[in-house]
């Protein structure tokens, strides 16, 4: 029997980049994943081969399609969805980048940052990006890649060069190079676009010395993105669909109307609030992004960033050896009873909003003879609620607070940081059916643009709701955590070895 009008959506995240063929009622017909290797060739910095990054697209939508076929599916279009802020500069005539990409988390930039504050630009940036001047976004990666690659600032000079966050170069490799485009909400995550008028700033290009001819071209999320090329892998279909990959998330979490908030648990943590027509500004250093472009209508969000979520329990994992797999924190999470007076400030790549500081480093407080694995497990898992508390409280301050957090991500598969989160938040936590949101929304988008959905109203409709999390957290208990990771939190941002 043939499954009609099903999407491949591509989701190439932080580690690991996934295929998945969603049928028109959300159900995953097919689904493949491969993990790739993460560079760190010097302090705070971190980097992707684009090579792995493209080998490993190619091999899980090939998966994925073989899969589908096999179960009768009939693919119609793709949509993409990417980690935002990491860049790559290719040289147009090859397709082959110049460096390796810089991702979103790396701190190399942090020294020109801080010059560009000194110099008075910042309020500069902020009223026409809605960002802060942080080594996080694109535009000075873009700077450093062309002042450190020999002949890469004449080439860029001469139009030789492309740059793009991976979306964009994604969409370079699979039509053959015939397309170099992006959508608004990467374009919004780079320092280099106004959005208020949703073009690039040609002041900024200026301020970060960026020549205009490297840019890609700005769509709406649901757009014409080009054909694939059966070269890719082997499949010639329609890209329809792109968005970064915490706004694909609010998407698939159907974050439609003003006041829906989501928050992402992957690598990073990544809330968003949709604040409909309203440009935001935040006086609590959250920041003001697009939501998305859907069929003419934008929309704009407020976002809190925590750049280390998943990742801590990644490094537990990987680089310490303390567990094997991520399943099992849940379970020595729940085998002590309380953190036992330990706090971990997972700032493995500085710290993101509230702070800001890009040279804090990670560290842990409160250890004794009596500190076990699971304890440590446990501070890990409860330092991703207690950062996610620290960017409801910047929204409160600035007059917004939810009473309800749509989560998603893999680690809120875990009910133990469910459980917690809503304590520590004090606001009851709702869990998707479908988990995969992130794809999803990619998905929805190229959905909509080929006319397999009429509306996002539509969308709503088909929204599910797993579980839900109510507050159980006892206030004085509440209290603890909140004094003790507010002391961790000043004592990192204190320490300069």
């Amino acid at each position: 029997m043939s499954i009609e009008n099903c999407i491949l959506s591509i989701d190439q995240g932080t580690t690991s980049s996934r295929a998945i063929v969603f049928s028109p009622d959300s159900t995953i017909i097919a689904i493949a994943q491969q993990e790739f290797e993460q560079h760190y060739p010097n302090d705070g910095w971190v980097e992707h081969d684009p090579e792995d990054i493209w080998a490993s697209i190619q091999n899980v939508c090939k998966q994925a399609l073989e899969e589908a076929k096999n179960k009768g599916a009939n693919i119609v279009a793709i949509g993409i969805t990417n980690q935002r802020e990491t860049t790559v500069v290719w040289d147009k005539k090859t397709g082959k980048a110049i460096y390796k990409a810089i991702v979103w988390q790396d701190r190399r930039t942090a020294p020109q940052c801080r010059e560009l504050k000194q110099q008075g630009h910042l309020n500069t940036i902020r009223s026409r990006t809605g960002l802060l001047l942080d080594p996080y976004f694109s535009a000075t990666k873009v700077s450093w890649i062309l002042d450190n690659v020999k002949g890469a600032r004449q080439k860029a000079n001469a139009g030789e060069l492309a740059f793009g966050t991976i979306d964009s170069f994604l969409i370079w490799r699979l039509t053959g190079g015939k397309v170099h485009a992006t959508d608004v909400t990467n374009a919004s995550r780079t320092n280099l676009f106004n959005i208020h008028t949703l073009n690039w700033d040609q002041e900024l290009l200026k301020l970060f010395d960026v020549p205009a001819s490297l840019l890609p071209n700005v769509k709406e999320c649901t757009d014409d993105y080009g054909i694939t090329c059966p070269s890719a892998f082997g499949a010639t279909l329609p890209i329809l669909g792109v968005a970064g990959d915490q706004h694909a998330a609010s998407i698939g979490q159907c974050c439609f109307q003003k006041g829906a908030i989501k928050s992402t648990y992957g690598t990073g943590g990544f809330l968003m609030l949709n604040t409909a027509e309203q440009i935001l500004e935040s006086k609590n250093n959250l920041l003001t992004t697009v939501a998305y472009t859907i069929k003419g209508k934008t929309h704009y969000a407020l976002e809190g960033s925590i750049f280390v979520a998943g990742a801590a329990i990644q490094w537990l994992r990987d680089e310490l050896n303390l567990i094997e797999h991520a399943f099992e924190t849940e379970s020595l999470a729940q085998s002590v009873e309380d953190n036992h007076g330990v706090y971990f400030v997972p700032a493995f790549a500085g710290l993101g909003a509230p702070y800001w500081e890009p040279d804090a480093r990670g560290a842990i407080y409160g250890l004794t003879r009596g500190t076990t694995i699971a304890h440590l497990v446990r501070a890990a898992l409860e330092s991703v609620c207690l950062q996610t508390f620290d960017l409801l409280k910047a929204m409160a301050e600035d007059g917004v607070n939810p009473q309800q957090l749509r989560v998603d991500g893999g680690m809120v598969a875990n009910n133990w940081i469910c459980q917690f989160l809503a304590g520590i938040l004090e606001i009851e936590v709702e869990r998707p059916k479908i988990m995969e949101t992130t794809a999803l929304g990619a998905a929805y988008l190229a959905g909509l643009q080929a006319g397999i959905y009429q509306s996002t109203q539509e969308l709503t409709l088909m929204n599910q709701i797993e579980s839900k999390f109510k507050p159980q957290m006892p206030p004085k208990i509440r209290q603890q955590r909140l004094k003790g990771w507010s002391a961790a939190i000043q004592s990192t941002l204190g320490f300069n070895a």
